[in-house]
């Protein structure tokens, strides 16, 4: 800057045209550096944005294979219970059912497996060869009527 008088109208005209370019110079000087840091700084938020999204994918993969797990225990164990209740209720009705088999007088498994063996056993001893199960033979209506026939009929004496 020059030292002119600053109030003098002259050398005011010319400090405002050297501050108004050096403004201006200021200015393009600005821009020239924001270009130039801008790319530098749109290329560091891009890269900070791919590892950010890395790491967010990263843990969503972490926090689905979490919630996978503890959803497939939760049916495993809701699988155990209900197979658990299914048996508890199976075992009360076979146990109902045997008691009321066992009063009407009809044998158990059990006591019908231990008398098959005991008849094999028997058999096994006398040298026979177990017999296929027949069907006893009822009586028919002839054979009845004959059998009545040979009978006397008892007579009542009248008073």
């Amino acid at each position: 800057m020059s030292t002119k008088n600053p109030f003098d109208p002259a050398a005011m005209s010319d400090n405002v045209k050297e501050q108004a370019q050096q403004i201006w110079l200021a200015g393009l000087g600005a821009f020239a550096k924001a270009q130039q840091d801008g790319t530098k700084a749109f290329e560091k938020l891009v890269s900070d944005g791919i590892s950010m999204q890395r790491k967010a994918h990263s843990t969503a993969e972490e926090k689905l294979a979490e919630a996978t797990q503890k959803a497939t225990q939760a049916a495993h164990t809701l699988s155990e219970r209900a197979t658990g209740q299914w048996g508890k209720l199976e075992g009360i009705f076979e146990d109902r059912v045997a008691k009321a088999l066992h009063s009407l007088g009809l044998p158990s498994a059990a006591e019908m497996k231990a008398l098959h063996a005991r008849v094999a056993a028997l058999e096994a001893q006398l040298g026979t060869k177990p017999k296929a199960a027949t069907k006893p033979k009822a009586a028919t209506k002839p054979a009845a009527k004959a059998a009545a026939k040979k009978a006397p009929a008892k007579k009542t004496a009248k008073k």
